[in-house]
């Protein structure tokens, strides 16, 4: 059993208020396999208070300074990137080789961006009578999801460090494991005490705590639109920022005449990536009636070749979903999605054969999808994929819009003229044409309900600042 006995706060391992632990379970064995702290409130008041003694030096600290942490802290990751891997496979289900990549190697990457954008909090802009500078906003709280555990992390406290804002983490209390080496690297190159703290345990506890401090400057939060939506107004008391990240229902328009088995083998691929856990999956296919029913023989045949199975594995595609609790969601979802009367092409709500522990769900493919079913509208969470018919480009346009998420979308087309036709009407913060890698440095946030404000890059570093104009007189 891995035992994490402590929490960080100002700069040191201290015990958790409550005295007590929370258990995590491996959810491709179902076993427990470690044990972390489960704050109480009280840890928090001691970690804000902790940020906000270190906020006035460490916002006075030139970009080079603040720089060379970043710099420090990217390599400290990188050579613990195989523990880690390990460590959010082991929490999270996904396949090891895949965590390497996007859960540990990509946010490296992107918390190198930030380090590299940090001197643009010097920059000036001077205009006939007054100057233009930015401020580091302060503390920020910081509430993480499951699904992502390294990669949020970073999203948030990457820019805040580059800013020269403090922060409190809050991880989810099923994957806090890499949190924890986060912070002992933290530790490791002497970054100031108090500039990061991290508090365990559970989010419906904790959360409220973070988002009403009187001490806490900006909330950023990652999770459910339901949840965010608590915690907006949690925070409005005391008119913080708020940044959120939130659910997704996203489109996929198969433009008229693309290459259909290059697009369809391209979005069953991206969309059961991750077990289908991701708030951008590619969910809802949207492809020509002309081009219809040969989208969905591609989808039947790619799904079926995708290897589920031990997340230790390197030819496994889709290890488990997160929790046996997450897993019985997803069924739950299937099972409707047979009974609203979609076309079940392949996959279903039963375990995938020879797989009778663990939290398995089978690729899902369902076609005949109308945009009314709860499938097509609610946010599954799992490796389920909605084919759905339409007549024109305009009627593909109205279908992939009418959502109240509008996180991702996608388009697949053969020219740059149909492609950027598509994508600009597409309400969505984010749109990705014929199947570009995830970018570190693009802006990524939402529109409607699925949240505000952007993450990642440039766009992500402007939100821990606040504008300051200074007129200039005689």
């Amino acid at each position: 059993m891995l035992e994490y006995n402590n929490i960080f706060i100002d700069g040191q391992w201290v015990p958790a208020c409550s005295g007590e632990f929370s258990t995590l379970v491996n959810p491709a064995t179902e076993e427990a396999f470690a044990r972390v702290p489960a704050s109480h409130p009280q840890d928090v008041d001691t970690a804000v208070a902790a940020a906000r003694r270190a906020f006035p030096a460490w916002s006075r600290t030139s970009a080079a300074e603040r720089k060379g942490y970043i710099d420090a802290i990217c390599a400290g990751l990188t050579e613990r990137a195989d523990e880690l891997a390990s460590l959010i496979s082991q929490e999270m289900g996904i396949p090891v080789h895949f965590a390497k990549g996007i859960q540990v190697n990509g946010p490296i990457q992107g918390l190198s961006i930030f380090g590299n954008l940090a001197h643009t909090m010097e920059e000036e802009r001077q205009e006939e009578g007054y100057l233009v500078v930015r401020d580091p906003i302060g503390v920020c709280a910081f509430i993480t999801p499951w699904n992502f555990p390294l990669f949020q992390v970073i999203a948030k406290v990457g820019p805040a460090l580059a800013a020269g804002c403090t922060s409190v983490l809050k991880p989810s209390e099923q994957t806090p494991l890499a949190c924890f080496v986060f912070a002992e690297i933290c530790e490791q190159v002497g970054l100031p005490a108090g500039v990061f703290n991290l508090v365990t345990g559970k989010g419906s506890v904790m959360g409220d705590a973070l988002s009403t401090h009187p001490e806490v400057d900006m909330v950023s939060f990652t999770g459910s639109t339901e949840v965010g939506v608590q915690i907006a107004k949690a925070a409005a008391g005391d008119v913080k920022r708020v940044c959120q990240e939130l659910g997704g229902k996203s489109p996929f328009v198969v433009a008229p005449g693309a290459n259909v088995a290059k697009a369809i083998k391209y979005v069953v691929k991206d969309s059961m990536f991750n077990s289908g856990q991701m708030c951008v999956q590619l969910s809802r296919v949207l492809v020509h009636e002309d081009q219809y029913e040969e989208a969905v023989e591609v989808a039947r045949t790619v799904a079926e070749s995708l290897r589920i199975g031990d997340p230790t594995d390197r030819g496994t595609f889709l290890g488990p979903l997160s929790s046996m609790r997450a897993r019985d969601s997803v069924v739950r979802y299937i099972e409707k999605g047979v009974a609203e009367g979609a076309r079940l092409v392949t996959g279903g709500p039963e375990r995938p054969e020879g797989l009778e522990r663990g939290a398995y769900v089978k690729p899902t493919v369902f076609a005949d999808v109308t945009n009314d079913m709860a499938i097509a509208r609610e946010e599954i969470f799992g490796p389920v994929l909605c084919l759905i018919k339409y007549r024109d480009e305009d009627e593909a346009v109205r279908i992939a819009n009418d959502t109240e998420f509008g996180l991702s979308s996608g388009v697949w087309a053969e020219d740059r003229e149909t492609q950027l036709r598509i994508a600009r009407q597409l309400h969505a913060g984010q749109v990705k044409v014929n199947g570009p890698a995830f970018s570190f440095a693009a802006p990524f946030g939402g529109y409607k309900k699925s949240g505000n404000g952007r993450e990642w890059g440039a766009s992500g570093l402007v939100e821990y600042t606040e504008e300051k104009a200074i007129l200039l007189g005689g």
